[in-house]
């Protein structure tokens, strides 16, 4: 990994998603009702769970708004979730302020044109394979996998390898009965 892309995952204490695309597959179910309903991985959550661990912030800023986002934050402990947001990057200046954190401190995934200024704002820029070209040329990091199918848990695991906490958050699980 370039040391300069290690710097900016290293100084990270606060990491915010959009989420269809990036938390989700970018696939809409909508119901006969109007009912939207949204697939969201648990590998992913769990990568989430271990993060918030470690004292990173977890944040949602997403432009749509649904309860099943509004559930699935709740579920994982995220505190700080912005829905309904036009203007992303004005979010994430709030939320900056919130906690008071200067931008190099911040990392923002997105997959999307619409991402772009809340990704060019903060200190990490994240995106996905299937994001649109001009996204992935002005992302610091393009996942290995796809959203809604594993590449929140690999940037996840990317900040806690970078930020030594791995091994801690592993640990857990990696004991035995006969060791």
């Amino acid at each position: 990994m370039p040391a300069k892309l290690f710097d900016r995952i290293k100084a990270v204490r606060l990491i915010a998603f959009d989420i269809d695309g990036v938390m989700t597959d970018g696939g809409l179910f909508l119901t006969d009702s109007g009912e939207e309903i949204k697939r969201f991985n648990s590998l992913d959550g769990h990568g989430l769970k271990m993060l918030r661990a470690t004292g990173v912030i977890p944040a949602i800023i997403t432009g749509r708004t649904s309860r099943s986002v509004e559930l699935r934050a709740k579920n994982l402990g995220i505190e700080h979730v912005f829905q309904g947001v036009e203007h992303k990057l004005d979010a994430l200046r709030v939320l900056l302020e919130r906690l008071n954190l200067p931008p190099e401190a911040a990392a923002f995934m997105g997959d999307d044109v619409v991402d772009l200024p809340p990704m060019q704002h903060a200190g990490l820029a994240l995106t996905v394979p299937d994001a649109p070209e001009i996204v992935r040329e002005r992302a610091h990091y393009v996942t290995a996998r796809r959203g809604g199918h594993g590449a929140v848990r690999e940037v996840c695991e990317l900040l806690m390898a970078a930020q030594g906490t791995l091994d801690a958050q592993l640990a857990p699980y990696l004991q035995t009965e006969n060791a």
